[in-house]
């Protein structure tokens, strides 16, 4: 099941991302945030109107997804980043692609124009995979932005229309 996260949810959560940054390359962080601080970005984006979704099934939660401002100055108002983090038991079940594919939906329902993939480690196959298997294209590499775990990471630039290019914006975007 795929409903909105709540506060509520966020022990879990922080304790996913947790475990992403402690063990993972898909984020460049190097220390988990505190419960705190995941809560005040939930609230930002939340007070965005953009959503924050999880994956759970018989009550655990396996995973989430969220869509934030690419950037945050008015010309990107229409393009958000998406972020997708899985519990460590939950990968290769199809759960990535569920949440991608209904964070696609809601931020198109939205009003949104471009989705865009900030991947960690270029060698992320996983994430690259569900991105193409959602419509995503490749755009570009940045190579050696990162450095974790000893060795230097690309990221993988991916993007996606929400709309045909040829429609012009008629709402707020993510502004407002």
């Amino acid at each position: 099941m795929i409903r909105d996260a709540t506060e509520a949810d966020f022990e879990v959560i922080t304790a996913i991302y947790a475990h992403n940054v402690l063990h993972g390359t898909g984020t460049f962080a190097l220390e988990p945030p505190s419960q705190d601080e995941m809560l005040a970005s939930f609230r930002t984006i939340k007070g965005m109107g953009l959503p924050y979704i999880l994956a759970e099934e018989d009550g655990r939660i396996l995973g989430y997804a969220y869509a934030s401002p690419f950037r945050t100055r008015p010309g990107y108002k229409y393009s958000i980043e998406d972020s997708i983090y899985l519990a460590p038991d939950a990968s290769g079940r199809g759960l990535g692609k569920a949440l991608l594919n209904r964070l696609i939906e809601l931020c198109t329902a939205r009003g949104l124009y471009s989705m865009i993939a900030v991947i960690g480690d270029g060698e992320n196959g996983p994430s690259i995979g569900v991105h193409r298997a959602c419509g995503f294209a490749v755009t570009g590499t940045l190579p050696r932005a990162g450095f974790k775990f000893g060795r230097w990471l690309d990221v993988v630039f991916m993007t996606r229309d929400l709309r045909p290019p040829e429609d012009v914006p008629d709402g707020e975007g993510w502004v407002g």
